[in-house]
């Protein structure tokens, strides 16, 4: 058991029978009345980040996780497949759980799975926050267009769609941001 004075980010706690990962927290110690934390919660089966308020000193139940290091081997319908990197076990996935980054998953890419330790189950998975794809299909560019904020689509090599500018050829390398699947930069080769 720990309190609320034991908070800090990505701490997982248990709270109304669900895990939850603290996001955002702030101690409030307002002039009348009782101390107080304000938080923000996300849960980790779902991904819905909830504001709650807990009072200062309540009793939390505070969950035993684990970070390991996974590498991505391919995937086979919604199973997506990975190797533990020191045990080199492998052990599978349902794609929901990894939800829309999942589509720029790369064969032989690292990533870090959070599992519950007790049960030994895994929570969520955390890609980096970019990857470099390779634009396999695009209608042809425009040379020298990049005074107009405009995009097309184009298809990357994990088969995923990126809004990308039109001076983008296929053939060449960008950086795409994981977490809300949009184009960041060219990559120099």
């Amino acid at each position: 058991m720990a309190t609320t004075s034991d908070f800090r980010n990505g701490l997982v706690i248990e709270f109304n029978g669900e895990l939850f990962s603290i996001f955002e927290f702030q101690h409030v110690k307002p002039g009348k009345g009782p101390a107080f934390v304000r938080t923000k919660l996300k849960n980790l089966k779902t991904g819905k980040v909830i504001p709650n308020t807990f009072t200062a000193g309540v009793k939390i139940n505070v969950e035993r996780v684990e970070r390991r290091s996974y590498q991505f081997l391919y995937s086979e319908g919604n199973a997506m497949h990975f190797m533990n990197n020191e045990t080199f076990e492998q052990t599978f996935i349902n794609r929901e759980l990894i939800g829309k980054p999942a589509d720029f998953l790369k064969e032989g890419q690292s990533v870090e799975i959070l599992f519950h330790a007790e049960t030994e189950t895994p929570l969520t998975v955390d890609l980096p926050a970019y990857v470099t794809l390779e634009v396999t299909y695009t209608e042809p560019g425009d040379r020298g267009n990049t005074a107009t904020n405009t995009f097309k689509d184009a298809t990357v090599e994990t088969g995923a769609t990126v809004k990308v500018p039109l001076f983008i050829n296929a053939g060449e390398l960008i950086k795409v941001d994981t977490r809300s699947g949009d184009y960041s930069e060219r990559v120099k080769s």
